[in-house]
């Protein structure tokens, strides 16, 4: 009787955790950047939180602003939800041109709130567009001629884990409520 109970008890529970439709499972390797604040951060400053991540940079021309403006948007959900544990994390894909100071001023623009949002820099190209490919399966390249670094406009949905659970339209028609609901079911 007991095993009953036990077993009865661990498929309810089951039951009631959501699923993650589409869900990828991609693991992010470690990594060792600079953040806004010149301090050093790596992916086990992130360890135990839900991460939701993009590539941008300062001085793009048409698609970073709003990805950021988006973001900005869903910090606030996250926060007036009350949801704990979850970071906004974006890299660089240009960190010649955007050192911390650059990224500070460009986050302040957008009203960010730093609590638990993140600007990451520090490391060379080469690094990023590897980096970008290899983990989160997308294109960085800085063009030889030019200032317009080549990038997807994708969010990235991350597990306390460090695995890449699914991935969202940061730029147009951005999912907020299929995102906010994949973040409660990783809780």
């Amino acid at each position: 009787m007991v095993l009953f109970i036990v077993i009865s008890t661990l498929v309810m529970s089951a039951c009631g955790k959501k699923e993650i439709e589409n869900a990828v499972n991609w693991p992010v390797k470690d990594f060792s950047a600079t953040t806004q604040e010149n301090k050093p951060f790596g992916l086990k400053d992130l360890k135990g939180k839900i991460w939701i991540s993009d590539f941008i940079f300062t001085s793009c021309a048409d698609v970073c602003p709003p990805m950021t403006s988006n973001l900005v948007k869903l910090q606030k959900k996250v926060k007036d939800e009350g949801l704990k544990n979850v970071e906004f994390v974006s890299f660089s894909v240009d960190p010649t041109v955007d050192s911390p100071e650059v990224l500070d001023r460009y986050a302040k623009q957008f009203g960010v709130k730093f609590e638990n949002w993140t600007f990451l820099t520090g490391y060379n190209q080469a690094f990023i567009e590897e980096f970008a490919a290899k983990n989160f399966k997308t294109i960085v390249k800085k063009p030889a001629e030019g200032t317009q670094v080549i990038h997807q406009t994708f969010l990235y949905l991350v597990d306390q884990d460090g695995n890449i659970i699914k991935t969202y339209s940061g730029y147009k028609d951005v999912p907020f409520d299929e995102i906010m609901n994949d973040i409660k079911a990783l809780q």
